[in-house]
Parts: C-alpha cells; structure tokens; sequence
C-alpha cells in the first residue's frame, strides 16, 4: 500500500446511487448493514432523479397542462395563448429535483448510510479503490458489493454528445438550452415520444424518425394508435421505416439524410435528439479483478437472487438488461440487500408495469397480444372503450381504452393495457391482479367508484363475463359484427 493511502472498510459497498443504488443501501441498512454509497454526483438520485424520469415527467406534467387549457375551449372556458418562460421553467424543473434530491440524502443520513462522491474500480473480489474524490479514502474494502452503475444514452456511429451541441441525447435535451425551431427526434419508443411531446407543446415543429414500421414497438398496436393519431396532429411529421444515415451539425443547424420513403433526403433541424436506446455502464469497473462475468452485450450475469459469478458482488439495475426501468431496479436493489442479509429472497415478478407519460399515457404489465402469438398462446381479449366511460367523457377524453388478456381456460388474469390519461396510475391494479394470479370475476366482482376511470378495468373483466353495463357483453358485439 501506497503512503498516505487510507483504506476503510464497510460490510455493504453500494456502486451507484440511482434507484437501485439507493433503494439497495437503505434496505441493507434497515437491515442493520453497515453501508458505504459511492456515486459520481454530490447526492443519491442518479440519471433518473437528475437526468431521466423526474425531469422529463416534470416537463410533461408542464406539456399536460398546456394540452388541457386549450381543450378547455370546447368546454366554454377560453384561456388565453400560454407565455412560456424557459427559464422560469427550468428554474420549476430544477427544483423538483433538488427537492428530491435533499430527502435522499436525509434519509442517508438517517439510516447512517455514508455517502461517498466520485468512481470505484475493483482491485478484487473484496476491494475496490476509489477515484475522482475529495474523500481521503482511496481504498474500500468489502464484504459485499453491489453494482449499480446504470447505463448510457446509445448514440449513432461517429456521433458524439457534446454538452451544448445541437446533436442531444436525453440528458442534453433536458437541460432546455433553448426551444428550436425545428427538432428531428431519431426513435420512436419512450424518450423520443415523450420528449418529442414536450418540445412540441412548448412551440418546436418536431418531426419523428424511426426505423420500425409503427412507434412504441415494444407495446400492442391498439394501445399505441390512439396516441400515434395524437402525435400526428402534435408533430410536423412522423416518419416510420426511416432511418437517418448521417448527420453533420454546423453553428446554426444540423444537416440530416434520411433514408426511407421520404421526398427529401437531406433535410436541415436547428437540433436533432437520439433516442433509440442505452447500453450498460459495465466497462471501466475492473470486473476482470473479479470473477463477475458479463454478456457479449456488456450486461453482467445474475441469478435470481441478483448474485454475480462472484459470490460476494452483486448487481441490479440496467447493467444486468432486462427491462431498463427504476422501478425494476429498486425491486431488485432491495433483493440483493435482503439477500446479503440473509434473508430469503428472490426476484420473481410476473408483471412489471411501463408507462409512457404521453397524452394520452400508455401503460402496460404482464402479458401483452404481441408476446401471445409469438408464444402461441390462447388468450381472450376484453376491452372497455372510454367512450363508453362516464368519468372519462366528462373530462373530454374519451379516447381511451383498457384492456385484459384472460386465460380463456382458467380465467386467470395474464395482462392489462390502458391508453388514456392517468393509465400510469391505473396500471397498479393490474399489475396485483396478475401478481396475485386474479381472475377476472375478482377484478369484476370488487366494486369500483363510479363515475372514475379505474371502473373502466371492472368493466373490462364484466365484459368478459358477459355482464357489463355500459357496453355489450363480447357474445352481443360478436353477434352484431356478424
């Protein structure tokens, strides 16, 4: 060891102080662990607290509220053109964040969780040494580490992100350096929808590539339409089965070529968005210093119980792959805690539920329509249109719709799928429902309030059954098709 170096040891060092990061250090110190967080930024938070889900649900909160003032017209109340101050609205965004940001590191310091600031690389399967800190610690040695480094935004061949450069990732859009003119978004899944959603509302004229034939490949069609025809009329334009080749970004523009079924190839945007997708933060940690193995996609190999190839490191979050959302990973940050404490726990999920904070929202979990036929599975499909919803009529939405696949034997609940405002908040109900292996009769047979949009998944599950009040039970619409 080198003079002057210090070394300290902990029972449970956190890699990372996202959502998983953070949610697996306060497990593990409720659990009476002594814990050490270490993470490039000041506070716990991570991409999703300063760079991710709270600010861009902040600024579609914003985006939300300037879509219903001027739907208020239709009801006799006329608001006038909204006057957006970027900077005041920064100044919103910002602090949320910090607002959250304080209460983590409050219950850091409740739950006697030390935080440390800067990167660690692995020396071993027990030590790991700390760089870019302030801290006189330069080494950590462990008992347990838990890897929760997250991932980055992918970017296209020989593109790189510049801070302030015309040419964004999630991260550099965010920031809302200014609102451009023009925006081409490359991606059509969750970032480019949502952000696209925000930069159209606040005056951008956005067009939208994606190379997949429809937008929000990963959800069922009949989710996604309702909003694809929204952002139809949202954007300046959406171009499915379109890719952009190059990009050349200059002082005041970014020149773009587009392949696909497009009049004009070369077109020119004041900045261009990337969204198609991120890749896992798994290089430049030492893990060859381990015995931790990683996928030839760079995600690192876990079991259940979320343990590596090491037995004393674990990992969670995007850098395992799966479904890259924080609430997977603070479900499986609080495994890998329970697991190193002893306890008997293990990730086994049936649902986990993805929203999309457009307008209208999508939200999903369990079984989808798509996976059933690429499974070969029977499955029947009972939807509730909200136009047939009294509380949704009355909001002026009534283009919703939710749906529940069933097990046409057993019953059983498999899946849920809403499109309409609230669907996030909504979707939880039938996440238990699969969770707790429901039937549809439970879903039908637990009174709902009336009028609300949440009545609209009894009514999903009585139409099923045949006994749904405000449409035709499924038999009667097949009947009337015929």
């Amino acid at each position: 060891m080198v003079m002057g170096e210090f070394t300290q040891e902990t029972e449970v060092l956190v890699i990372g102080g996202g959502p998983g990061g953070y949610a697996a250090a306060f497990r593990a110190a409720d659990l009476g662990l002594d814990v050490t967080m270490v993470d490039l930024d000041e506070r716990p938070g991570g991409v999703c607290l300063f760079r991710g889900c709270i600010p861009s649900k902040t600024l579609l909160y914003v985006a939300e509220l300037i879509h219903d003032a001027g739907r208020a017209k239709e009801m006799g109340i006329e608001f006038c053109k909204p006057d957006i101050d970027l900077q005041k609205l920064r100044d919103w965004k910002n602090k949320v964040v910090d607002k959250l940001a304080n209460g983590l590191t409050h219950l850091s310091k409740k739950r006697s969780v030390q935080l440390i600031q800067g990167r660690v690389k692995f020396e071993s399967s027990d030590t790991a040494r700390l760089y870019d800190s302030d801290s006189e610690i330069t080494h950590i040695k462990f008992r347990h580490a838990i890897i929760a480094v997250g991932s980055t935004a992918n970017a296209l061949p020989g593109i790189e992100f510049k801070q302030g450069g015309r040419i964004m990732d999630s991260t550099g859009a965010l920031e809302l350096a200014d609102i451009p003119e023009t925006l081409l978004v490359i991606g059509g899944g969750y970032v480019g929808v949502e952000m696209g959603s925000v930069y159209a509302t606040l005056g951008s004229k956005v067009t939208m590539v994606e190379d997949h034939f429809r937008l929000m490949p990963g959800a069922d069609n009949d989710l996604v339409e309702p909003l694809t025809r929204k952002l139809e009329g949202l954007f300046h334009a959406i171009r499915c089965e379109t890719k952009a080749s190059s990009l050349e970004e200059h002082d005041d523009y970014v020149e773009v070529e587009l392949e696909g079924d497009i009049e004009e190839p070369k077109q020119k945007f004041d900045r261009v968005l990337i969204a198609i997708g991120r890749h896992p933060n798994s290089s430049d940690l030492g893990l060859e210093k381990t015995e931790v193995e990683v996928n030839d996609r760079g995600f690192i190999k876990v079991d259940a119980k979320q343990q590596t190839t090491d037995d004393k490191i674990f990992a969670i979050g995007d850098v395992v792959g799966g479904v890259m959302l924080a609430h997977k990973a603070m479900y499986e940050g609080k495994i890998a805690a329970e697991v190193i404490a002893g306890q008997p726990s293990a990730f086994d999920v049936r649902a986990i539920p993805a929203v999309v904070y457009t307008d209208p929202q999508l939200a999903w979990c369990g079984l989808t329509e798509d996976e059933a036929k690429e499974q070969n599975r029977p499955v029947r499909v009972a939807r509730f249109p909200w136009s047939a919803s009294g509380r949704a009529t009355s909001m002026g939405i009534s283009t919703g719709m939710t749906k529940v696949l069933i097990d046409p034997e057993t019953e059983r609940v498999l899946g849920v799928g809403i499109v309409g405002r609230e669907a996030g908040e909504m979707i939880s109900e039938g996440v238990l429902a699969v969770e707790m292996g429901a039937v549809a009769e439970d879903l039908a047979l637990s009174i709902h309030p009336h009028p609300t949009l949440s009545e609209s998944e009894e009514e999903a599950a009585e139409a099923f059954l045949g006994s749904s009040t405000h449409i035709l039970p499924l038999q009667q619409q097949k009947k009337k098709k015929a």
